[in-house]
């Protein structure tokens, strides 16, 4: 038993399967929906495009490898983008953390059409775009962090003291009245040079 639709899972183990990847980058003004290769897929309502005016082609897509350890899954996708302009307008800051959508599926090549639902097989956020300029190319590599990224962030500030407390639950002093604490414990961060456990 898969996670797939029943249809593209008997796609995908036919003798010769049409398949595509589907990306999707939802931008505060635009929104890009490419296909690894040229032609047009239309599915849930959204289409999908070898090429896009404004941003440019789908170079390519990195594995998707799960996270181990310290580490959150990740992506990486890299743009051929259409011009200077695309290149540095998806480099901009508001841009961090725009919504992005992989999707893997099979077409009946006859027809063009999607069979079955494709299967979504990872949903990030932009993170960190790097672009590379060449005497003849430019390649814009968009790092995409899973939502588990979040997971590993600490507060290196937070601290066993009443003002973070309230800092965090405002309103509740519970530890206002806290006497007698003889060790100082130091919350999300390791303890100042010189200070032992």
């Amino acid at each position: 038993m898969t996670s797939m639709s029943p249809a593209l899972d008997q796609a995908l183990t036919g003798p010769t399967p049409t398949i595509f990847g589907a990306v999707e980058i939802v931008l505060p003004n635009h929104t890009i929906r490419l296909l690894t290769g040229s032609g047009i897929i239309v599915f849930d309502g959204k289409t999908f495009t070898g090429s896009d005016a404004t941003y440019g082609v789908l170079h390519s897509v990195e594995d998707l490898t799960d996270g181990t350890g310290d580490e959150a899954p990740g992506i990486s996708l890299t743009l051929v983008p259409a011009g200077d302009a695309a290149a540095a307008d998806l480099a901009r800051p508001e841009h961090q953390g725009a919504a992005v959508s992989i999707w893997l599926g099979a077409v009946e090549p006859s027809n063009g059409l999607v069979i079955g639902e494709p299967l979504l097989i990872f949903l990030g956020a932009l993170d960190v775009p790097k672009l590379t300029a060449g005497p003849n190319s430019r390649l814009l590599e968009l790092e995409i962090t899973s939502a588990f990224e979040d997971f590993f962030f600490s507060d290196d500030g937070a601290r066993l003291s009443d003002t973070f407390h309230r800092y965090v639950w405002p309103g509740e002093r519970g530890m206002s009245f806290v006497t007698g604490v003889d060790e100082q414990i130091y919350w999300g961060g390791d303890n100042p040079s010189g200070v032992k456990r």
